[in-house]
Order: structure tokens, then C-alpha cells, then sequence
């Protein structure tokens, strides 16, 4: 069963992650968000190899909310480049697959009238 369902990571400080998990959801641009907790980053940022303790979400979407969703974590994200990345859903329950849509509708009907 192919679908249009997304898994979106995004890595945020620990002080952020509840608030921006909160927000998605609130704003209907995601279904739900794990978050977890312990991640340990390390990347090279403006040149220099950094680390950080994050924490990261776990966002399910539809490919119609990710534009939204991604504008509602840009928006609030603490970071000047936040990792925001997509991974199309190709099978799953059906009935939690039914449940993200459901979750996300008046997001999917927002764009489709656009």
C-alpha cells in the first residue's frame, strides 16, 4: 500500500523539543511526535567539528503538510540551519496510516484550495 505519509527527523536542543513537538501538533501540520532523548550530534559547523547533546523528533506528516510543517519548526527552531529531513512512508497499518491523515485534514485541505 503505497501512501503519502512522511517520517520527518529534526534534531533540536533539549530545551526546545517539547515546545517545537507541541507546536506541530497544535498547528495540525504533523499527526504526532516521538521525541528522544540522548542523542549525542557531531558535526562540522562553519568550519570548526562541534558536538551537541539533542534530542531528536520524530515527526509523522503527509507530503501536502511538510511545507507547513517545515515553515512552523523554522519558525520557532533555535538554530540558524535546523536538520529537517524527509523519509516517505511506503507501507504501514493501515489504520495508523488512516489516523496520520485524519490527524493532518485541515492542513491537506488548506493546500489543496490553495
Amino acid at each position: 500500500m503505497s501512501t503519502n505519509v512522511l517520517v520527518v527527523l529534526c534534531t533540536c536542543p533539549s530545551a526546545s523539543a517539547k515546545t517545537l513537538a507541541e507546536a506541530v501538533v497544535h498547528h495540525r501540520v504533523a499527526a504526532c511526535v516521538n521525541v528522544l532523548p540522548g542523542i549525542i550530534s557531531v558535526y562540522r559547523w562553519q568550519g570548526v567539528v562541534e558536538s551537541a547533546e539533542e534530542q531528536l523528533l520524530v515527526i509523522k506528516t503527509t507530503d501536502s503538510c511538510y511545507s507547513a510543517l517545515e515553515a512552523v519548526l523554522t519558525s520557532l527552531h533555535p538554530y540558524q540551519v535546523p536538520e529537517i529531513i524527509s523519509f516517505p512512508v511506503s507501507q504501514g497499518l493501515p489504520h495508523y496510516l488512516h489516523w496520520v491523515l485524519e490527524s493532518v485534514q485541515d492542513c491537506i485541505l488548506a493546500n489543496s484550495l490553495e
